[in-house]
């Protein structure tokens, strides 16, 4: 298998990552999780599990993510606060209320809301 390695910031080391993993989502897209009441726009994407061991091993062990998947950087939100949050693939779904997020640090990161979806800061975009 073709493989690739990314520094993590998060993690405080490089990652390796297979090359093949596709992403569900992009960034600006309006998701919700699977299981818990929120919901947010993806501003990065990591191919493969990237934050730090602390913080995998927190999850319980019944309900922990696979690491070979994609991860998400999001603006999240629900009705109590706005936060960001590291979701596996597999714990999002497309979100049905089709409207913008109300996380104050969008307008930094992102221009425009239309058709469902966040168009990234032109500035910002490589």
């Amino acid at each position: 298998m073709d493989r690739t390695e990314f520094y993590s910031a998060q993690a405080g080391r490089r990652i390796d990552a297979p090359r093949s993993n596709e992403a569900r989502f992009a960034i600006g897209d309006i998701v919700r999780h699977r299981l818990f009441d929120f919901r947010g726009v993806v501003f990065d994407i990591d191919p493969v599990f990237a934050n730090s061991e602390e913080w995998y091993e927190s999850i319980p062990q019944d309900v922990r993510p696979k690491r070979e998947q994609p991860f998400y950087h999001l603006l999240a939100e629900n009705e109590d606060s706005s936060y960001v949050a590291y979701v596996s693939q597999q714990n999002l779904l497309e979100d049905s209320l089709g409207g913008p997020v109300d996380h104050p640090t969008v307008p930094q990161l992102f221009e425009d809301f239309a058709d469902g979806r966040y168009r990234l800061r032109r500035s910002l975009s490589h």
